[in-house]
């Protein structure tokens, strides 16, 4: 099974535990406010661009406060059955590309959003396939480093995925360097390197 499909059917299922005003790692953010994110993003795509380009996020904003009344059952029914036709997320290459990224990450977002959280227990298809998404993506998103960045599994396994003057490894679980990588500070990991190399890495952003 996909990484998208399965952190589908696991952030459905922990909508449905939170409820809608759980608090997210998403700063200012409820559960609510995530899953109408997703819906406009997967269902609405024409109506999504202020996501990214800060000067269409009127656009955006309108388009979420379009579920404001919307019954919650529905809408996580309405993720849960998957992109619409018209979508263009309902191409399985693009869902498996776009989505197994935002799914997991937006998954751990709501499920470490209060404290006293703890990683899910380790599961060998989902790690391996988060490794690989590491490997496609770990560039871009840690472009800004102004130091080489090599991330490490603990069992030995390593990815280089920058370079520069001075080098810092960061060590954790792929779950765990996934969302380090994507700028959450709700992730175990362990930065190691020369102090002034790991100053100057936290210093700078991370993520998209």
């Amino acid at each position: 099974m996909s990484l998208a499909t399965a952190e589908r059917a696991a952030l459905c299922a922990e909508f449905e535990r939170s409820g809608p005003d759980r608090p997210t790692l998403c700063e200012g953010w409820n559960a609510r406010d995530l899953l109408t994110h997703l819906l406009v993003r997967e269902r609405q795509p024409w109506n999504a661009a202020g996501i990214v380009v800060p000067a269409l996020s009127g656009m955006t904003d309108k388009a979420m406060d379009g579920y404001a009344s919307a019954a919650w059952p529905n809408m996580i029914d309405d993720l849960r059955k998957g992109p619409p036709a018209w979508s263009p997320f309902k191409v399985g290459k693009v869902d498996e590309i776009a989505n197994g990224a935002e799914f997991f990450v937006h998954h751990e977002d709501l499920r470490r959003g209060e404290p006293g959280w703890e990683p899910r227990p380790s599961d060998p298809e989902r790690d391996g396939q988060l490794w690989n998404l590491l490997h496609t993506q770990a560039k871009l998103l840690f472009r800004r480093s102004p130091v080489g960045v090599v991330l490490a599994r603990p069992e030995g396994a390593t990815q280089v995925v920058a370079t520069g003057f001075g080098v810092v490894t960061v060590t954790g679980e792929p779950a765990e360097l996934v969302l380090h990588a994507f700028g959450r500070d709700a992730a175990r990991v362990e930065v190691t390197g020369l102090p002034a190399d790991v100053e100057a890495y936290r210093g700078a952003p991370s993520g998209m």
